[in-house]
């Protein structure tokens, strides 16, 4: 009879990673869009998709999780690099307005506030496969335009492997009282990483908070503009948020210090 056994180290792991205390979470893909979020390679120019949270006091934050789609024929080890980036809101850490976007209100900022890099060994991920069959009843990759051409109506229908990439920050991410934009990217061997909506208005098992804002999106021609995923790009009166969650487990590490 063979038998498995648990080192110290990884029931620790697995007791801290049951005990993370969650911060926020939008809740669970709904398949309404699946937005481009992959960092700039000669694969593809970079294009950057967010979405808003609110911290109520100054907040540890050591991990987060994302949910995409990857094409059906790259497996989960096509993962080949993470980054998450943290945005304030406009006008913060930004230029004026150049008028080439509908509009920047309410947008993240020019510039990040605060990121992690896995290719500088500054976040780890683990991607798994949540979905082999994944559906998205609209897209958005390369109509992400200027005014006045930013209405596209999205580009269709889009299906893959439904994944989640789980990323822990070294050192964490330590943010003030504020609004902020989460932004996650990723770099496939092949193909582009399609972050997936969550409902909007949030409803449990996320955590609804009063002042949420759309999804915006950008590419590496647009930069430092966003549009509105929803409003600017889409159309009409639907609106999106993106499927991801923060988590602090700072505390309940701390105690094996």
């Amino acid at each position: 009879m063979s038998r498995s056994f648990l080192t110290l180290s990884m029931l620790l792991a697995m007791i801290c990673t049951a005990h993370a205390e969650l911060i926020f979470s939008t809740g669970n893909p709904d398949g309404l869009i699946a937005a481009a979020s992959r960092i700039g390679s000669g694969a593809g120019a970079e294009i950057e998709a967010a979405d808003d949270f609110v911290l109520l006091a100054q907040t540890t934050i050591t991990s987060a999780t994302f949910n995409g789609l990857i094409p059906s024929a790259v497996p989960v080890s096509g993962v080949n690099e993470v980054t998450v980036e943290i945005y304030r809101v406009f006008p913060l850490d930004s230029a004026p307005a150049d008028g080439h976007v509908p509009t920047r209100t309410n947008s993240p900022s020019d510039v990040a506030f605060d990121s992690r890099d896995s290719a500088a060994n500054k976040l780890s991920a683990i991607a798994v496969v949540v979905n082999a069959n994944f559906n998205g009843a609209n897209s958005v990759l390369n109509g992400i335009n200027p005014s006045p051409n930013y209405f596209t109506g999205g580009e269709g229908p889009i299906s893959g492997t439904e994944i989640r990439i789980s990323a822990t920050f070294n050192p964490p991410i330590v943010l003030p009282p504020g609004h902020y934009f989460f932004v996650p990217q990723v770099l496939l061997s092949s193909g582009t990483f399609m972050w997936l909506s969550a409902p909007r208005p949030i409803v449990a098992p996320g955590t609804p908070f009063t002042g949420d804002l759309q999804a915006w999106i950008r590419n590496a021609n647009l930069d430092p503009d966003w549009l509105r995923i929803g409003t600017d790009i889409v159309g009409g009166a639907t609106t999106y948020s993106l499927a991801f969650s923060l988590s602090d487990d700072t505390i309940f590490r701390n105690g094996f210090d």
